[in-house]
């Protein structure tokens, strides 16, 4: 399959966007997507004044399709997925996701598919997001935080994913503000230094398709999926 894989280095660091924004650029450009996420946890918190649309919803409007056909397990609690699927009484099967996501891809010329929350996020007790990514064989996008403490987490995740042989297609940095300044400019450089990595950015943007592929026009899609 033809596409990237966008994960986190911690939950809430921006992926969906990141992943929503990858989705509608290509989308743009005249490509047809489709988009997957083995399980949305947390909808729960959806309803909240202000809050996001969850993520499969945002995923399916980036990519202009069914939210069904992006994921098919959905939990209410903000809970990893293991334990959501564990409290609900459901069993989830890891043989399902990935025909699920082929399914999807059939009739795509790219797949976007994020994952839930890091790399080694379980979906079962045996069977971690890093399993379900090298299984899809997509290029590695990993999404982070432009401040304090994101070196570490990055080179973390980059070494997780490498043990693992996974290729690692980019980092995004976001939200990346407008005038970033000298301890963010130098998270970057050192990032793309001891990550051996390309270092992209992106910042705030709002959550409609338009906006999303403008936004996601500006990353270097195109050097990714090769």
């Amino acid at each position: 399959m033809r596409g990237l894989f966008v994960t986190g280095t911690d939950t809430g660091v921006g992926k969906t966007v990141v992943a929503a924004a990858i989705a509608a650029a290509l989308r743009a450009r005249g490509e047809r997507v489709a988009a997957v996420k083995p399980v949305v946890t947390g909808l729960d918190e959806a309803g909240e004044p202000g809050a996001p649309p969850p993520d499969h919803e945002l995923l399916a409007a980036a990519a202009g399709v069914d939210p069904a056909s992006v994921t098919q397990l959905t939990f209410a609690p903000p809970l990893s997925p293991h334990l959501a699927a564990q409290l609900a009484g459901v069993a989830i099967e890891p043989a399902a996701l990935i025909a699920a996501a082929r399914a999807a891809a059939r009739d795509a010329t790219a797949l976007v598919a994020e994952g839930v929350g890091g790399l080694l996020v379980p979906l079962t007790a045996g069977y971690l997001i890093r399993d379900y990514a090298l299984e899809l064989g997509l290029g590695l996008v990993v999404v982070a935080r432009p401040g304090l403490g994101t070196i570490n987490h990055t080179l973390l995740t980059l070494e997780a994913a490498r043990a693992a042989g996974l290729r690692v297609a980019g980092v995004v940095l976001t939200p990346w503000p407008a005038a970033p300044g000298e301890p963010l400019e130098s998270n970057r450089a050192t990032i793309t230094a001891l990550g051996r990595v390309d270092v992209a950015t992106l910042a705030h943007t709002a959550l409609d398709v338009g906006a999303l592929a403008r936004a996601g026009a500006r990353l270097p899609l195109e050097r990714w999926l090769s």
